[in-house]
């Protein structure tokens, strides 16, 4: 696949803001609230990128379903009133909005794919002011937890773009394997929470250390082309 690219999808929480600490805080509450005790910092990290409730069961296998849900529940709860009060940021990452308006201004298209509801995403987006820069938002809503590609294709429908020209950059293993699912060219990032070589090992072609490498590395990659 080295046709052009001309669709950019983004991951949002581990790749263009940094919301460890809120989603952290409010898992822990969650499960203290029914009387669990709560996974410890990195493996929260690690399911970061899933959809809400395949995270859950993936942190807590065990629990019943009921408890599942109830910790879901917690889980919304405590992240909504966290964004209400303003107690957990979620800032972006340097160089996201400079990478963003670069895009933008040479013609890409863009997109969001994220296990984010759309409710949190827009709440993200809107806090920072970049609503208008994507013509397509995927969330865990309306499609399969990630690493499932059905969520990417959505994206691609709705851009009008085919896989080969399509480059999905994101943190996590599950956004790699859902771009390799779904045809997309795979970009990891760095400064996310999953382990580079955990990025490479589900399919990686590349990974950034600094959104400034991105526009250097689709110009390096338009040449070979």
């Amino acid at each position: 696949m080295n046709g052009p690219i001309r669709f950019v999808v983004f991951d949002c929480d581990g790749t263009l803001v940094d919301s460890q600490h809120g989603i952290v805080a409010c898992m822990t509450l969650a499960f203290n609230d029914i009387g669990k005790g709560a996974p410890d910092a990195a493996a929260i990290r690690g399911i970061v990128g899933l959809s809400l409730d395949h995270a859950v069961a993936e942190l807590a296998p065990s629990l019943s379903l009921a408890e599942q849900g109830a910790v879901v529940a917690g889980y919304k709860a405590a992240f909504r009133r966290s964004r209400e009060t303003g107690s957990h940021g979620e800032a972006l990452y340097p160089g996201a909005r400079e990478a963003i308006e670069a895009l933008e201004e040479a013609g890409y298209l863009l997109g969001v794919a994220t296990g984010k509801s759309m409710r949190g995403l827009k709440a993200v987006l809107d806090q920072h002011g970049l609503a208008r820069a994507f013509v397509t938002l995927q969330t865990a809503d309306n499609a399969p937890s990630k690493p499932h590609p059905a969520m990417l294709r959505q994206a691609m429908q709705e851009a009008g773009a085919e896989a080969a020209e399509t480059l999905m950059i994101g943190d996590t293993s599950f956004d790699m394997a859902m771009a390799v699912a779904a045809g997309a060219h795979p970009l990891g990032v760095a400064w996310g929470y999953h382990p580079v070589e955990a990025l490479r090992q589900t399919g990686a072609s590349d990974v950034l250390g600094h959104f400034d490498e991105l526009m250097p590395w689709l110009a390096g990659r338009e040449v070979a082309a």
